[in-house]
């Protein structure tokens, strides 16, 4: 009975068209106008290259930090450089910054970095941003190199090797991190988080097919309901086929999106692939719980019931960003507790996480938040499934 249920229902489901376009039609609509409509946003957003220069100094030539960090920062072998720079005498670079040929240059006095620009602006912030962080990086390296010099000499030692101890710290400095990376071209994108929303959608949008598959073993909802509470079979098994079979379904429609927008548009949704697969299946069960909630506490007909699912749908994914990415930071920053409740969001910021950031801590819990909210969503379907009574059918 299980296998034959599982068979019937996936034949309904596929055989519903209005199913048929919201779980996968709709979703690749969708990518289209995302790609279209954002597909030029990013690389204007990207920093473009920077040109710079450094007045060649007796200074200059002695600040190995400063050197080494610029230098790693404008190599071209790098695709994602931020500067383009020049030493040249203080002369060629007034003259440079007075024809609008580089965006500032720096000087050193008495090793204190002196930034010089024409005008404010974006790349003027980011050259003086960059710079405070490598003379940081700089301070550092010298407390180190300094601490090191005390302890060699409270051990006695006669000579000590400044050189030796200037680039073990340097060393150290590098290896836990403190020098300045640039990042911004690699982790810039804004637009990922709509189609980040759009995975969210799709996978909560599965919940109209197990809301479909539901109602056809209710005995409120039409005639198959009715002969299916009277037939001598187990409930349990016909609503586990019937969500499997949903499931697998939503799964196909997702899949074909993922195919769709990776091989088609080519979106970029980072390296970890098992661990996005991991969170869009507990994202479709969050999907399909909530479908199944819907089926079995709201008194209604099913034209109503998936008005009113498509509507939660959207605005979980409204409150996610889909419609603006800076809604999903409002909301987080002025009423945390929404989106921590909001499964689109948990779908979102777990695929956010992964873009994003090196430790997935994150990822993890809005993982397992997607499995508790799951777990709830059937339980109250559970309790409502078991207190449905009928005098008559």
């Amino acid at each position: 009975m299980f296998i034959h249920n599982f068979k019937y229902t996936l034949k309904t489901l596929f055989g519903n068209k209005i199913l048929i376009f919201w779980t996968f039609a709709f979703p690749i609509i969708m990518a289209t106008f995302f790609n279209l409509a954002f597909s030029n946003i990013e690389n204007s957003e990207k920093l473009s290259i920077i040109n710079i220069a450094i007045v060649e100094s007796k200074e200059t030539k002695n600040n190995e930090i400063l050197k080494q960090s610029f230098e790693a920062l404008s190599d071209e072998e790098n695709k994602d450089r931020l500067f383009s720079l020049k030493y040249v005498e203080e002369a060629t670079a007034k003259e440079l910054l007075e024809n609008g040929e580089i965006t500032g240059y720096l000087n050193l006095d008495e090793d204190k970095p002196k930034i010089v620009i024409k005008s404010n602006g974006i790349n003027a912030t980011i050259l003086k941003y960059v710079t405070e962080e490598i003379t940081s990086t700089s301070k550092i390296v010298q407390d180190l190199a300094n601490n090191k010099i005390v302890e060699e000499s409270m051990q006695g030692k006669a000579q000590v090797d400044y050189e030796k101890i200037y680039k073990k710290a340097l060393e150290i400095a590098t290896k836990e991190d403190i020098s300045f990376k640039n990042i911004s071209n690699a982790n810039l994108s804004y637009t990922m988080i709509e189609f980040y929303t759009l995975i969210a959608m799709t996978c909560l949008y599965g919940g109209i097919l197990a809301m479909t598959a539901i109602n056809n073993s209710l005995a409120n909802m039409g005639n198959v309901g009715k002969r299916t509470a009277v037939a001598p079979i187990s409930k349990g098994k016909l609503i586990i086929s019937s969500v499997f079979a949903s499931y697998i379904t939503q799964l196909i429609g997702i899949t074909l999106l993922f195919i769709y927008t990776i091989f088609l548009l080519k979106v970029d949704y980072g390296s970890n692939l098992p661990l996005i697969i991991l969170l869009t299946l507990a994202g479709s069960l969050a999907g399909l719980s909530l479908g199944i909630v819907v089926a079995t506490t709201l008194k209604t007909n099913e034209n109503t019931k998936t008005g009113i699912l498509i509507a939660v749908t959207m605005f979980g994914c409204f409150l996610s960003g889909m419609m603006g990415i800076t809604m999903k930071y409002m909301v987080d920053k002025n009423v945390p507790i929404i989106n921590k409740l909001n499964p689109a969001s948990m779908i979102t910021d777990g695929l956010y996480s992964l873009y994003y950031y090196d430790t997935f801590n994150r990822y993890y819990i809005n993982v397992i938040s997607l499995i508790i909210f799951s777990a709830i969503m059937i339980g109250i379907s559970i309790v409502q499934l078991r207190k449905q009574k009928f005098e008559t059918l």
